[in-house]
């Protein structure tokens, strides 16, 4: 699939690797709706910056810890921008949670935001790409998925889930629909990262450094244009810090 005048959805897409993403599909000529839950300020930013290099955004908000909100940002992308031939679930909740504080709300909330919401839209959306006749989902996931964080338990629960239901999807919607999913290690230093803990990261990754967003970007993109003869997949891009 080539991005030119495609139309992508982008979730959690005012900052970090959200934003990395929907910048280089936009560059690659895709309309991209540039979602974000608070982040008003930051997600102008983004649907500005790529209008200023010739591009196509708008920027929608949505509260996906509500259920229903899922199905009303698909239909406002819809509206505004037409069918959504590309999406990309990487909104996600990310906070530390230690076993005897997870209650039931912080674990629905994280649920919901990290796994419901993505799955609802992509059954929103997904569907219609499969009667069209093509169509890209990419997840984000995390290495955290098979190697849980500590104190993390609701975060790496969750991202196990979309590996899952990355591998579901790309069966229930083939051949019309590819679904992959991207797994990020240690790309961006957490933000409440101590000198002592990021000093730890890097002794366990065999590249030595931390990964830029533009990585995970161009994981994406490949997944959107670089093959369409893969689907069910998860592509790891943490500089081999799996391999620990």
């Amino acid at each position: 699939m080539k991005l030119a005048g495609r139309t992508a959805l982008v979730t959690g897409a005012a900052r970090r690797l959200g934003r990395a993403i929907a910048e280089d599909l936009a560059a690659g000529g895709a309309r991209v709706a540039v979602h974000y839950r608070h982040s008003a300020v930051e997600a102008d930013a983004v649907v500005d910056g790529i209008r200023r290099h010739g591009g196509t955004a708008e920027a929608f908000a949505a509260d996906l810890a509500d259920p229903s909100a899922a199905g009303r940002l698909a239909a406002a992308v819809v509206d505004r921008l037409g069918p959504v031939d590309i999406l990309v679930n990487n909104a996600a909740l990310f906070f530390r949670t230690p076993i005897d504080a997870v209650g039931e709300a912080e674990w629905d909330e994280v649920m919901t935001v990290n796994l419901k919401a993505p799955y609802l839209l992509s059954l929103a959306l997904g569907r219609a790409m499969r009667t069209r006749g093509s169509g890209k989902i990419v997840n984000l996931a995390d290495i955290a998925a098979e190697r849980p964080f500590l104190d993390y338990l609701p975060y790496g629960v969750s991202k196990a889930g979309i590996v899952a239901l990355t591998r579901g999807l790309a069966r229930a919607l083939a051949p019309q629909v590819q679904v992959n999913c991207v797994a990020p290690g240690p790309v961006l230093e957490a933000i409440d990262a101590t000198p002592a803990m990021t000093a730890a990261v890097l002794r366990r990754t065999p590249l030595g450094r931390f990964g830029a967003a533009t990585d995970v970007a161009a994981a994406v993109r490949f997944l959107i244009e670089g093959s369409d003869f893969v689907t069910g997949t998860t592509v790891v891009v943490d500089g081999g810090r799996a391999l620990d």
